[in-house]
């Protein structure tokens, strides 16, 4: 990492004098108003702030993350040294925040010397800019390419450098309007370039034996699609079914299904017998000896209601998932907590303004919650538990949401949320109102309630020795005892093993 000049401005109270005044960088301020964090876990260490509430962090790679008062932040360099060099090149840089290199240097030196000639109404900048450039040892570069350099440092913001509110979860928005690619784009792009070696008549055992590969080209294929494409697609097909039934081997077996080949019938055929699973999810196939329109028909069918050539008509969770898959997990946490914070808005502005929450978001929700568990962010998995709560409009659907949710502050060790979530679960369980759980103890929700008491009992007694969850401990212990005598004798022998 980079911090020379850091370490000049902590011994030269002159230059952190000058630093701070008129450039705003003073290391006086290095404390932000919240608590943040990063989305990635990263280290985040604050070295500076300004007079309108903004804080400079170093993050683990020495890059700058600056994040304002009003709740957004961004990348301004990729070390403290490049960061400064945008501050004393750029006084005012805030106002410089939506230029990039496209501008061309004609727009982007007559913005930049509109603002430096607002400041040098009531500050004499350049000799003061002289003497800090000569005091950290910072080259004098023109502002065209202190812009360009703080564009490039902005747009690295997400995926890595996501600032969240570290009590509540939500992100930071950026701090800048440039566009960037969606998201489907920078998860295709693997897929894209094999696509495109499979074609060239490379590479074709190394990217169907390679299941992430072999996945991402299929999808590729899906909407980039051609003629010539039809061998490619069935070698990529007979390596997809050696696996049990997915998305991607429908998908394989459509695009080929779209020929309306009778010469792929058998081999279709074939691939639907491969386990039941597949026999089921490629269902409908027409049998040996159909016409072309009959194959033709059923490929056309399952595209509709399947696939589609627009990457960005598929569904968020499509491509966080392939993101995973292939090893950016960063970029799919990114966008997950993007589209939770937007539902948080829209839970927030439908109680502002007296209306129904959106019920049919109860299974977007769900599937947040499980695409945060499948990167491990059991953080953001509880936030987006406890939104769906309200949405839950049944006694047993609030019983699965609240033992869920019991789960997750669990395994997040809040014992003490737990042990209320817990608390809330048994109150509605006793609901006479909805009978919609009249039967929860002769079912399996009964045996997951007693046994989540159990674990949370065994976990809060564990912690710091239990002496600060004693009454927890207790509480939770006796209702499980309770809940667990009440079962059928076939769940109490069940749910009596949760003990052990």
């Amino acid at each position: 990492m980079t911090d020379h000049a850091l370490r000049l401005l902590r011994e030269n109270p002159r230059l952190a004098e000058l630093a701070a005044l008129p450039f705003g960088f003073d290391l006086a301020r290095a404390e932000h108003a919240e608590a943040v964090r990063l989305a990635s876990g990263g280290p985040l260490e604050p070295i500076a702030g300004d007079d309108t509430g903004g804080t400079y962090f170093v993050c683990g790679d020495g890059s700058v993350l600056y994040a304002d008062s009003e709740g957004s932040a961004g990348v301004i360099g990729d070390s403290v040294d490049e960061a400064l060099e945008v501050l004393v090149g750029l006084p005012g840089w805030h106002d410089h925040l939506g230029l990039s290199p496209a501008d061309g240097e004609e727009s982007v030196l007559a913005a930049v010397a509109r603002t430096e000639g607002e400041i040098r109404e009531y500050r004499a900048i350049d000799d003061e800019r002289t003497e800090l450039r000569a005091g950290l040892g910072l080259p004098e570069r023109s502002p065209t390419r202190l812009v360009g350099l703080l564009h490039a440092a902005l747009l690295r913001t997400e995926p890595d450098f996501l600032l969240l509110d570290a009590e509540e979860g939500g992100g930071h928005d950026l701090l800048d309007p440039h566009p960037r690619p969606p998201l489907w784009e920078t998860v295709l792009a693997r897929g894209r370039a094999d696509l495109a070696l499979l074609r060239a008549g490379a590479a074709w055992d190394e990217v169907a034996g390679d299941r992430t590969r072999r996945t991402l080209a299929l999808r590729a294929a899906q909407f980039d699609r051609r003629e010539g494409d039809l061998p490619l697609l069935r070698h990529l097909l007979r390596h997809e079914a050696e696996a049990s039934m997915t998305d991607e081997l429908r998908l394989a077996a459509v695009l080929v299904g779209l020929r309306g080949l009778p010469e792929d019938l058998p081999l279709l055929l074939e691939v639907r017998e491969s386990d039941f699973d597949t026999w089921c999810g490629l269902g409908g196939l027409p049998e040996p000896g159909a016409e072309p329109a009959e194959l033709l028909r059923w490929a056309r069918d399952l595209d509709d209601s399947f696939f589609g050539a627009d990457p960005a008509d598929e569904p968020l969770f499509t491509w966080t998932g392939l993101a995973r898959e292939q090893g950016l997990a960063e970029l799919a946490r990114a966008a997950l907590i993007r589209a939770l914070d937007d539902i948080d808005l829209r839970a927030y502005a439908a109680e502002r303004d007296g209306g129904a929450p959106d019920r049919l978001l109860a299974g977007r929700l769900g599937s947040l919650v499980h695409e945060f568990e499948q990167l491990g962010d059991t953080f953001q998995a509880l936030r987006a538990r406890r939104l769906s709560l309200p949405l839950r409009t049944t006694a047993r659907d609030r019983v699965s949401a609240l033992l869920g949710l019991a789960r997750l502050e669990r395994e997040e060790g809040r014992f003490g949320q737990a042990a209320d979530t817990l608390a809330a679960l048994r109150d509605t369980l006793a609901d006479p109102a909805d009978d919609t759980t009249a039967r929860w103890r002769d079912t399996n929700l009964g045996v997951y309630v007693v046994q989540e008491h159990h674990a949370l009992a065994r976990a809060a007694a564990v912690a710091a020795d239990g002496a600060s969850l004693a009454h927890e401990v207790q509480e939770v212990t006796a209702a499980a005892e309770e809940l667990l005598a009440s079962l059928s004798a076939a769940g109490r022998a069940f749910a009596g093993r949760s003990r052990a």
